[in-house]
C-alpha cells in the first residue's frame, strides 16, 4: 500500500479509537485509524453507557439506533441480590436485595434534571459496529482499517512516522502523522514508550461466559438490569446480565456471567473446570446452554503515570483501565476523545498553541484516577457484603443457607441481620446512583480560567451532583424555547469546535463584543442571550437564570466541550478586550 501523510493517525478501533475518529472528522480533521484485528470487539463488555457518553453520540448521530438496539428503559431500572439462579432447595433464585440503579435507568428527577440524554445499556460486541459504521461514513472508509497494525514509530519535533503492517496483503507501509493518538488498550504505545500503569494489580481472576440459554424461568424481575448471585453452596458468587439482542429481561436470547477466582487460582485457566463451575453456579444442571466465548480477565485499576509524551497521547484503556464497577471504563473512554479532540482541531487549524494540548493530562488524568478509585472501592465495598453472607468462610452449604434464611426468617437475629445485609446493599448507590461522578466531573487546568468563586460545597461527592456553570464545571443542562416556541437544551446551541458565550438578557455588550472578537481574530466564536422574557432564548422553567451565577448583565464562555471556560458576572469596561483576552488563555496563548 502507499505511504499516507495525514494529520492525526489513531491507533486502536474501539470506543476510544472510534469515538476520537468520528470527533476528528466532525471537526474537520482527517485522520487514519488503524486497528490490528480484523473487525470490532467480540466480547460481551462495557455495556453501560451513562449521559455524558449519550450526549457525544448525540452529537456524532449515533444515540437513536443505539437507544434502539438496547436495553429497553424499563428493563434497567434496578440491581438485585439473590441466592443464587435455579437449585433443589425452595430457596433457590429468592430475591434478598434490591437496589435502583442508573437513575431507575434515567427516570429519576435528579437523571432528568441533569441532561436530555437517559443512560443506555449496549454491550460493546454491538457497540462497536455502530461506531464502526458511523466512522467509516464520516472519515471515509479507507480512514478506517482493520487489520492493520502498527508495527513500529518514532517521533521527532514535527510528528511521527508509524510502520504499518497490512495483515491482508502482508505489506508494510509508512504513515507520517503531525500527532498519534494510542487508543490501543496499552498494547504497544505506552509500552514503546516505556509510559507505565500506576495502581491496584491481580485483585482477582475473572472468568466471563457469554451465553445463549432460555433462562426465563428462573431469573424473574424484568426490571433488574445486574444480578448478583450469592452461591451458599460454594459461599462464592456471580453476576449475570441479559444481553438481548431482540428480547430483554427474563426473555433475553444472551446472557453474560462473570465468576470471579482468586488471582493465585489455576481452577480458572482450565476451560471444562470453569465451564463445569458455570453450570453449577447457575443451578440449572444440564439445561441446553450454547456458549459463545469464556474470556479471562485481571480485576486491576491502573492509569498511566503521562497521558502525553511529545506527539502522542494515551486515550481510553491505554491512559486506564477499571474494574466493571460502575461502568465508568468505556464511558471515560469517550469522554477521553471528546477532551483532545476539539484541542488537536485548534491547533491543527492554528488557532490554538501547542500548549493547549497539555491541557489534556492536566484535565483527564485526575478525573481518570477519581474513576479507577471509585470503581475500585465499589468493588471492595460489593465484598463487605460477600462477607455479611459468609463468603471465604470454612463453613459448609447447609450452614451458609441456614445464615441466609435469616434474611426471610423471624426473631430478633434474623431481624438484625437483615438490617446489616440491607444496609450494605444499600451502601452499593456508591457504584449505581454515583451521578456526580459520572456527570458532575470538573476539570482545572490552563484551559479554565477561574472567576474566584468557590465551588458549591456537596454533601455527598459521589452521589449528589450539583449543577453549575462556574468555570471548570460541565455545562448545566435547561430547556430552552427559540422564538418558534420550540424547546431546546442548552447543549444544542453549542456548535462543533465551536466556543458559545451566552450573555444574560441585558448583555448586549457582550454579545456585540463576541462579534467583534470573531470577525476581527478569525475564532470560532458564537455568542447568544439567555433570559426569563428577554433574549435570543427564552428560559421558561428560570433553569439556565437559576444556574447561570451571573447577573443579567454578565456571561460565561463554554468551551466546545461543553465546559465553562470563563465567566464574569457582569458588564466590563471593556468587553472586546477582556473577551479577546479571556479567549487566547482558552487557546493556549
Amino acid at each position: 500500500m502507499s505511504d499516507i501523510d495525514v494529520p492525526v493517525l489513531i491507533v486502536g478501533g474501539g470506543g476510544a479509537g472510534l469515538t476520537a475518529s468520528m470527533l476528528l472528522s466532525r471537526l474537520g480533521v482527517d485522520s487514519l485509524l488503524v486497528n490490528a484485528r480484523p473487525g470490532t470487539s467480540g466480547l460481551p463488555k462495557a455495556h453501560v453507557l451513562n449521559q455524558r457518553t449519550m450526549e457525544i453520540f448525540r452529537d456524532l448521530g449515533i444515540d437513536r439506533p443505539v437507544y434502539a438496539a438496547g436495553t429497553p428503559q424499563q428493563n434497567m431500572t434496578h440491581a438485585g441480590w439473590y441466592a443464587g439462579l435455579a437449585g433443589t432447595r425452595p430457596e433457590y433464585g429468592r430475591r434478598f436485595g434490591i437496589i435502583e440503579a442508573f437513575g431507575a435507568g434515567g427516570s429519576t428527577p435528579e437523571w432528568v434534571a441533569a441532561s436530555p440524554q437517559r443512560p443506555a445499556n449496549l454491550p460493546q460486541i454491538r457497540l462497536e459496529p455502530y461506531l464502526r459504521e458511523r466512522a467509516e461514513e464520516l472519515a471515509g472508509a479507507d480512514r478506517v482499517r482493520f487489520g492493520h497494525e502498527l508495527t513500529d514509530f518514532t517521533q521527532d519535533a514535527d510528528g511521527v512516522t508509524a510502520t504499518v503492517r497490512d495483515h491482508g496483503s502482508g505489506e508494510s507501509y509508512q504513515v507520517r502523522a503531525l500527532y498519534l493518538l494510542g487508543a490501543d488498550g496499552g498494547c504497544t504505545v505506552g509500552p514503546r514508550l516505556g509510559i507505565q500503569a500506576e495502581g491496584m494489580r491481580d485483585v482477582a481472576r475473572m472468568v466471563t461466559f457469554h451465553i445463549s440459554a432460555d433462562l426465563s424461568r428462573w431469573a424473574v424481575d424484568p426490571h433488574v438490569l445486574l444480578r448478583w448471585l450469592w452461591l451458599p453452596e460454594t459461599a462464592g458468587s456471580g453476576v449475570l446480565v441479559p444481553m438481548g439482542p431482540d428480547r430483554w429481561g427474563p426473555d433475553s436470547e444472551e446472557w453474560v456471567f462473570h465468576l470471579n477466582y482468586a488471582h493465585e487460582d489455576e481452577r480458572s485457566l482450565d476451560d471444562e473446570k470453569v465451564l463445569a463451575d458455570m453450570r453449577s453456579s447457575l443451578g440449572i444442571g444440564d439445561h441446553p446452554v450454547d456458549v459463545h466465548s469464556v474470556s479471562r480477565w485481571n480485576l486491576e485499576g491502573v492509569v498511566a503515570e503521562r497521558f502525553r509524551q511529545g506527539r502522542v497521547f494515551l486515550v481510553g484503556d491505554a491512559a486506564h483501565r477499571h474494574p466493571p464497577t460502575g461502568g465508568l471504563g468505556l464511558n471515560a473512554s469517550v469522554h477521553d476523545a471528546h477532551n483532545i479532540g476539539w484541542k488537536l482541531a485548534a491547533v491543527l487549524s492554528g488557532q490554538a498553541d501547542d500548549g493547549l494540548l497539555d491541557t489534556y493530562e492536566a484535565e483527564r488524568k485526575p478525573v481518570s484516577a477519581h474513576n479507577v478509585q471509585r470503581s475500585l472501592e465499589s468493588a471492595l465495598n460489593h465484598m463487605v457484603t460477600a462477607s455479611l453472607l459468609g463468603a471465604g468462610e470454612a463453613a459448609d452449604s447447609d450452614a451458609n443457607w441456614k445464615k441466609l434464611r435469616q434474611m426471610w426468617g423471624g426473631g430478633p437475629d434474623g431481624a438484625l441481620y437483615r438490617k446489616d445485609v440491607q444496609r450494605s446493599i444499600a451502601s452499593q448507590s456508591m457504584e449505581f446512583n454515583e451521578l456526580n461522578v459520572e456527570y458532575g466531573f470538573t476539570y482545572d487546568s490552563a484551559a479554565v480560567l477561574p472567576d474566584g468563586t468557590e465551588p458549591p460545597v456537596n454533601p455527598d461527592p459521589v452521589r449528589i451532583y450539583q449543577a453549575s456553570a462556574r468555570p471548570g464545571h460541565p455545562l448545566p443542562h435547561a430547556w430552552l424555547e427559540t422564538p418558534d416556541g420550540e424547546l431546546l437544551p442548552v447543549m444544542d446551541l453549542v456548535g462543533p469546535g465551536r466556543f458559545l458565550l451566552i450573555a444574560g438578557e441585558d448583555g448586549h455588550e457582550w454579545t456585540e463584543a463576541a462579534a467583534k472578537v470573531a470577525a476581527t481574530t478569525g475564532l470560532p466564536l458564537d455568542a447568544l442571550r439567555i433570559g426569563h422574557l428577554d433574549g435570543d432564548y427564552r428560559d421558561p422553567r428560570s433553569t439556565w437564570t437559576r444556574l447561570r451565577g451571573h447577573s443579567a448583565t454578565g456571561a460565561v464562555l463554554v468551551r466546545p466541550d461543553r465546559f465553562i471556560g470563563w465567566r464574569t458576572s457582569q458588564a466590563a469596561a471593556d468587553p472586546e478586550a477582556e473577551l479577546t483576552a479571556a479567549l487566547s488563555r482558552l487557546h493556549g496563548r
